[in-house]
Formats: structure tokens, C-alpha cells, sequence
């Protein structure tokens, strides 16, 4: 165990785990880079150390929760990449048909996170499912390493069939009711808005500091938005301002929030970007915004 403090860290050395977090730079730039920070304490292996996922100490709701029903599945995809694994959560004690949440990974496949995540949403009272878009080349690898270097050969248009025929299963399973809306953080984000404009029956999207669609495409989305933003990530606000110019000039309801002094990834809570007061708060208007919109 390192014992490293988030204050302990320059704002650079997680300005340079993003750009290696989204394949900017590779691992051995990435390394070198971080050697230049690296003072007393603050070695290179330490602070490699307390950057990486920490999944085994940080699950909020255990895989085997008996408050939930959770399996994987599969579903078909044909456009995207054929059969698609997922996870599917619900309240073990559902008496009612529910409202259904789709669960869009980052930029790494479905990892320990994301499906803390999914069983989260289940256990705020939906139904949610998590797919994994590794599934076409084995589905995820067990790091995220592997996973953002197995993603990146993936193209990104069949990716998004994969999001959209997710939504599509869950819209007619035999437990939900109907109304579907979907979250996702980082890649998925911009999955997120890009259902949004995909998909005209979408009862709801949530992204999280997720990349915009072109402003031309802003007319065909239907979904009211709640978008999360975090202060210190200049990479994705860049397209916020042309975004809300055009959600605004089409007349789109949106709300959006921009979180004061948190970095991407400030959901995560498996690493040191990790903001709990922002996280809990992003979520808890997450999940408000669903019960209005898919009750």
C-alpha cells in the first residue's frame, strides 16, 4: 500500500494520466513523463501505483448482492458485432414491470466498475443492462490496459449498434416497462449522446463528460438530457459551448451541470480522481432524473 494524498499530486500528473488513460500516449511516454514528478516518496512505481483502478477495495454493491437479481446474457447485435454479453440487474423483490437504464462503459470494456455501477442503478429501482463492447474480441480482458488497446480496434460505428440493439432488448424484456434512458462516463458519454440522436423513442440520457455530437445532428434528438461536466477537463468542454448553442437554438431540454474543480473520471471511484461529493451528487440527480422521466 502507498500512502499518496490526492493533495499530494500536481494537477499535471492527471493531466498526463488522461492522455494515457485515452491512448494519447502510450505506456512507456507515459512513464517517462511521470518520472518528472517523481520526488522522494513520489516514485515512479508509487505513483503508477495510486493512479491504476483499484476495483477489489472500491465496489459499492457486491456481485452477489441478495437485494438484486443480476446475470449475464446475451443479445443480438448483427449490425454491431453479433451476440453481445451484458449484465442484467434488477430489484430482487420487483413486483412491478420497471423502467430500464442501458450502462455504457468507458473506453476499456465492461470492468468491475461499471458493473458496481449497473447494480447500482438496479438498486435504485430499474432495470439496468451493461454490455461489453470486447465481446466480438473475448470481451474484457481483467485490465484495463489490455482493454483500452482491445477497444481501440473496434470501430466505433458497430460499437454504438451494439448500444442501440442493447436498448432495443431491454425496451421489449418482459420486466420492463417501456422507457428506457441510458448513462454512460468517458466513451460511453459520448455514447450517451449519441443514442440521443439515434434513437427517437429514448426516454432519457445521462451522459458523463461524454463528446458531443455535431451540431447538425442536434435536431433528431427527441431524449431530454442531463449532462455532466467536470471543471478541470478542458479536453471534452472544448465542445460544450457549440453543444449548448445548438440544444438551445433547437429548443431541446437539457440541464447541465459543471462540477467546480474535479477532473474526468470524477465518478470513478476506483481511482485518485475520484471527487465523492461531486460523484454522490451527479448521481443522485442521475437517478432523480430517471425516476421523472422512466416511472
Amino acid at each position: 500500500m502507498n500512502d499518496i494524498k490526492k493533495e499530494d499530486i500536481k494537477q499535471e500528473v492527471f493531466d498526463l494520466y488522461d492522455d494515457y488513460a485515452h491512448n494519447r500516449i502510450n505506456r512507456r511516454d507515459f512513464m517517462q513523463k511521470l518520472s518528472t514528478y517523481a520526488v522522494g516518496s513520489l516514485t515512479v512505481p508509487a505513483l503508477m501505483s495510486f493512479l491504476m483502478p483499484n476495483y477489489q477495495d472500491a465496489i459499492q454493491v457486491k456481485a452477489n448482492d441478495p437485494r438484486l437479481k443480476s446475470e449475464y446474457i446475451t443479445y443480438n447485435s448483427v449490425k454491431g458485432g453479433g451476440t453481445i454479453k451484458a449484465l442484467l440487474s434488477m430489484p430482487a423483490d420487483a413486483k412491478k414491470k420497471l423502467g430500464g437504464i442501458v450502462v455504457v462503459h468507458e473506453n476499456r470494456g465492461l470492468n468491475p466498475h461499471i458493473e458496481d455501477v449497473a447494480r447500482r442503478a438496479a438498486l435504485a429501482g430499474f432495470i439496468s443492462i451493461a454490455p461489453d463492447a470486447l465481446t466480438p474480441l473475448g470481451g474484457y480482458p481483467g485490465t484495463d490496459d489490455q482493454g483500452r488497446e482491445m477497444q481501440s480496434k473496434r470501430d466505433q460505428n458497430e460499437m454504438l449498434e451494439d448500444f442501440i440493439a442493447a436498448y432495443d432488448y431491454l425496451k421489449n424484456h418482459k420486466d420492463c416497462n417501456g422507457k428506457v434512458g441510458v448513462v454512460g462516463f468517458c466513451f460511453g458519454g459520448g455514447i450517451a449522446n449519441k443514442m440521443a440522436v439515434r434513437i427517437p423513442g429514448l426516454a432519457a440520457s445521462v451522459p458523463f463528460y461524454g463528446g458531443q455530437p455535431a451540431k447538425e445532428e442536434v435536431p433528431k434528438i427527441k431524449a431530454p438530457l442531463l449532462l455532466h461536466y467536470a471543471a478541470l477537463d478542458t479536453r471534452v468542454n472544448e465542445g460544450w459551448p457549440a453543444y449548448e448553442a445548438a440544444l438551445k437554438e433547437n429548443g431541446k431540454e437539457y440541464t447541465a451541470y459543471m462540477y467546480p474543480n474535479v477532473n474526468h473520471g470524477f465518478h470513478n471511484d476506483t481511482t485518485p480522481r475520484y471527487d465523492k461529493a461531486a460523484a454522490e451528487l451527479a448521481w443522485k440527480r442521475t437517478i432523480d432524473f430517471f425516476n421523472e422521466k422512466l416511472k
